[in-house]
């Protein structure tokens, strides 16, 4: 088996993580296929263990599954790097909330124990697409973002589903999330959590100027068309993070389901809803640790 490792070296854990699974890879006669600016940041050299590349890239295409080692940002940028290639990811936390990176330190070894055993399920994901009028496109895992730049001023968006006009926002912005992304900005900007695997997408304003205006569930296997006309103060379209220079108005963009996925490795005993009760503090409620 071949391991790649992603990593963000400034989450002040990953070195320990990283010696965890170095230490386990010699000792299992496993190659880790490691960037050479991690090794050489980490003080990884010398290991027979290790298979130095040039880039993350490089990494991930020689290996058989990739062990990403971080938080939830470097889960995205792994899924964005790696989107055409598709191969199995375990998440390892090493920052602070980690909903996708499941696996904790202290199950590194047992979990990496699991996959040498091909005791493990893999949780497709799906990435939502969006396709300007020109032809570009853009893959998001977590959510599209269209909001307000350098400004105080909110902006209008229109959307229209499957050729019906939903409504023109006035609003800070207006998210598009997938299931997997409604955990994240969806969720604290008041969308809804929807299940992995389901074949929606949450559209989800962003302090909207009506009270009234709510967040809406929609079937992804039928466009979501958003459009954004001139306005005075500058408009931001971003995927996942990425920023995306609007440069021509109107801007449009048809969202749909993605035929990608993204496929992360689900462990025994691991389960959703248990991972929202103890990282979210989903469904807590004080009052049951009265006496």
């Amino acid at each position: 088996m071949k391991l790649a490792v992603v990593a963000n070296p400034s989450k002040y854990e990953v070195k320990e993580v990283l010696f965890k699974a170095v230490n386990w890879a010699k000792n299992h006669d496993i190659t880790l296929f490691i960037n050479k600016e991690i090794c050489d940041e980490m003080e990884l050299n010398g290991s027979a263990a290790i298979q130095k590349t040039e880039s993350d890239l490089d990494s991930i295409q020689a290996s058989d599954i990739i062990l990403v080692m971080g938080g939830d940002g470097t889960i995205l940028y792994t899924a964005r790097i790696s989107k055409d290639i598709q191969k199995p990811i375990l998440g390892i936390n090493s920052g602070r909330l980690g909903f996708m990176a499941n696996t904790q330190i202290e199950d590194l070894e047992p979990a990496l124990d699991r996959l040498l055993d091909n005791d493990f399920t893999l949780d497709k994901r799906v990435f939502l697409k969006a396709t300007t009028q020109r032809g570009d496109e853009f893959h998001a895992l977590n959510e599209f973002l269209f909001t307000r730049k350098d400004s105080i001023s909110m902006v209008n968006v229109t959307a229209e589903y499957d050729g019906s006009l939903i409504n023109t926002y006035w609003a800070d912005g207006l998210l598009v999330a997938s299931p997997t992304g409604s955990t994240a900005y969806n969720l604290a900007s008041g969308g809804p959590i929807v299940a992995p695997g389901t074949e929606v997408f949450v559209v989800t304003p962003i302090n909207p100027h009506t009270l009234t205006t709510r967040p809406l569930v929609l079937n992804s296997t039928r466009p979501l068309k958003i459009k954004i006309e001139k306005q005075q103060n500058e408009v931001l379209f971003s995927y996942d993070g990425q920023v995306h220079e609007i440069e021509d108005f109107p801007f449009e963009v048809e969202i749909l389901k993605s035929d990608l996925t993204f496929d992360l490795i689900h462990l025994p005993g691991q389960d959703y809803f248990e991972t929202l009760r103890n990282k979210l503090m989903w469904g807590m409620d004080s009052r049951r640790n009265r006496e």
